[in-house]
């Protein structure tokens, strides 16, 4: 029997955080669904390697800083001039750092809600003309940090929190413009943030101490597949793994039970190693704090 088209086939899709981890494989799917897909992204030389291990012409990357709207308004008119209105937007860039509040640059725990949070509503704000005209579809990347926080991750915890707030209530207000919007739980995905994270002792510890579904890491390729199966059934939400819609249903119990576990913790890692701050995890993270640097030096 044939095989249905995809109904991404022909259409343009959007992917912030592309030059690596789950946006790279995200570009790859849609791709394969017969996308044309704009890279968004800080690092131009990543993002055009992605752009060349995709089958020719079917991709154009921009070097753009989510939280910039001017610039994220320039890439929008690019790539409507190159490739056409977007259909799909997915706002996947993120930055994540760890450590005790108390201790935390200032800069460092901003930076990571900006470019999370605020990052989401400039990609938001600046695709939806396109997005109202061709009745499409907007997908904000959340996580498990979204439904329930964890201690030495606030910042990325608040952000997380916000996206997932900030999606239902755009939801809501573009549902009658037929627009459709939609929010991806993700748990660990292989990503070098993650691995990163992963060397820190005391991260590594508490991931340890989740239950063991929870603490699985799971292929950036495979959670793609899943987020793009909701992009193109127009999902309001998305589990990856399905099991964490469960979470739902006992998050006001959650805050009690990592304070508790932390509570007994926290005491025993800080005696092994004390705790100390990572800075921004992974090699987007150190890409986009180079960036930072370059502009505060120009």
């Amino acid at each position: 029997m044939p095989v249905a088209r995809s109904p991404l086939h022909g259409r343009v899709a959007v992917v912030t955080g592309a030059a690596r981890g789950l946006g790279a494989a995200m570009a790859r799917v849609l791709v394969e669904r017969g996308a044309h897909v704009a890279l968004l992204g800080r690092e131009e030389r990543t993002l055009a390697a992605v752009r060349d291990s995709l089958p020719a012409g079917r991709s154009v990357c921009w070097e753009v800083d989510v939280t910039d709207d001017r610039g994220m308004s320039r890439a929008a008119s690019g790539i409507r001039e190159r490739l056409g209105p977007a259909s799909v937007v997915v706002a996947n860039a993120g930055l994540a750092e760890g450590g005790p509040f108390a201790e935390s640059d200032p800069a460092v725990w901003r930076r990571v809600v900006e470019v999370n949070l605020i990052g989401s509503a400039v990609t938001a704000r600046t695709f939806l003309p396109g997005l109202f005209d061709t009745r499409g579809y907007f997908l904000q990347v959340a996580s498990l940090a979204s439904i329930g926080a964890a201690p030495m991750m606030s910042a990325y915890c608040a952000s997380k929190a916000g996206v997932e707030s900030f999606a239902h209530a755009l939801q809501a207000e573009v549902a009658h413009r037929h627009v459709g919007v939609g929010i991806a739980y993700i748990n660990w995905t292989d990503t070098d943030m993650v691995r990163d994270a992963d060397r820190h002792p005391v991260l590594r510890e508490l991931r340890g101490h989740m239950p063991p579904p929870a603490r699985k890491m799971y292929p950036a390729a495979y959670v793609a597949d899943r987020l793009v199966h909701a992009v193109e059934r127009r999902r309001p939400a998305v589990y990856v793994p399905g099991w964490l819609r469960a979470t739902q249903f006992v998050r006001g119990a959650m805050p009690a039970v990592v304070t508790s576990l932390s509570r007994r913790e926290l005491p025993r890692l800080a005696a092994e190693e004390p705790f100390s701050a990572t800075g921004l995890l992974g090699a987007g993270g150190r890409a986009d704090q180079e960036a930072g640097t370059d502009a505060s030096r120009g």
